[in-house]
């Protein structure tokens, strides 16, 4: 990395990432490729791929992290997620569709227990990612309610909502301390130190900055760049198990370059789109039947086969690329920019946790997947 890092104390450890860019590169190419043969069910095999790369080549004081999640649990987890999540979705169509003839709003709150069903799949998601993750041959684990996340998270949003954002850092401090109270490593048990008045402190300004950046658009990706190095920097440097304590030297500007490329390749694959487009369009407008005065016929192209298969191509080669896009960027590339700068301090502690929890099922990730929700894109 091309930051200077200060020199380490006695006593301090540091965690190291030695992934290579281009096998990651390969291996998301090789499945955004799969998914498309596959409609889409490889990326229960993509997603653990994912994490077992970027996991194993995680070392903490020289010992690597160890990713034991199998694809086949996602998919299982999956699978029992649709078959709650389908007749919810038929009950919430159908009941919608009878309240809107009473009232215009009568479907909110159904909207609402959608929402709060997201928010506990998101905890379990987590959840399940944490007891699938071992260090040293210890399991971490993870406990607390889905339930009692969920109404934590919809309180909180609700404030966020009342106060133009204002409340986003008291919002993510009090739901990290939830989440990290409830995790441990072996016996070391898990906290968080981070307050919201800490992470309003340092990213204020920013929040100012938001509504001209959105007018403007262009400084849009330096402001997200700014608050999500400050967010995940304030994250790093409170997280603790037990005497075992982080620090992260991330600076405000380190992802400047990660978010501009990123977007770059998203104005690109928006090019790219537009022209399949008109091009699909003007052939089908070129087969289709012309209107009685000779002229072509756009809706008749438009509702042409062709059209409409090409279209939905399209889509989908958008939407893989773009995947593979966040996937390269946003994810492999912040992570290593994290771990490359991240330093621990009291690990000694560590080499007496004694304890092993249980894994818990994957069924808060098949409830994430079937709200198609994206989790920092694992």
């Amino acid at each position: 990395m091309d930051q200077t890092l200060p020199a380490p104390a006695p006593s301090t450890r540091w965690t190291r990432f030695h992934g290579v860019r281009r096998a990651f590169r390969n291996l998301v190419l090789r499945g955004a490729l799969l998914e498309l043969v596959t409609f889409g069910f490889y990326r229960f095999w993509l997603a653990t791929d994912i994490r077992r790369h970027l996991w194993s080549h995680t070392l903490v004081d020289g010992d690597p992290l160890e990713y034991v999640g199998r694809a086949r649990e996602l998919l299982i987890g999956f699978l029992i997620a649709t078959a709650i999540l389908m007749p919810a979705y038929l009950v919430y169509f159908l009941i919608g569709i009878e309240a809107e003839r009473v009232q215009a709003f009568a479907s909110l709150p159904l909207s609402l227990f959608l929402y709060l069903f997201a928010q506990f799949a998101v905890y379990r998601a987590r959840r399940y990612r944490v007891t699938r993750t071992v260090w040293r041959g210890l399991r971490f684990t993870m406990t607390g309610s889905g339930i009692g996340y969920a109404w934590r998270a919809a309180l909180w949003d609700l404030a966020v909502l009342l106060s133009l954002g204002a409340a986003l850092p008291w919002r993510q401090a009090a739901l990290e301390r939830y989440r990290m109270r409830h995790t441990a490593y072996g016996d070391l048990q898990g906290g968080f130190n981070g307050t919201g008045r800490e992470l309003f402190r340092r990213g204020w300004h920013l929040w100012l900055l938001t509504v001209p950046a959105l007018l403007t658009i262009i400084p849009l990706p330096f402001l997200i760049a700014a608050w999500r190095a400050t967010m995940l920097q304030w994250w790093v440097s409170n997280v603790r198990f037990g005497e075992v304590r982080f620090h992260s030297y991330l600076e405000r500007r380190a992802l400047f370059g990660t978010y501009w490329k990123a977007t770059g390749w998203w104005v690109l694959l928006g090019i790219l789109m537009g022209l399949w487009v008109s091009g699909i369009f003007g052939l089908a407008a070129a087969l289709a039947q012309p209107a009685p005065d000779g002229t072509p016929d756009y809706a008749a192209a438009f509702a042409h086969p062709l059209a409409l298969g090409g279209l939905g191509l399209g889509y989908l080669l958008m939407a893989l690329a773009a995947g593979v896009v966040v996937r390269i960027y946003l994810t492999r590339d912040i992570w290593a920019r994290i771990v490359e700068t991240t330093a621990v301090y009291g690990l000694e502690a560590a080499d007496h946790a004694t304890g092993q929890g249980e894994a818990v099922d994957a069924i808060g990730e098949g409830f994430a997947g079937g709200l198609d929700l994206n989790i920092g894109g694992l």
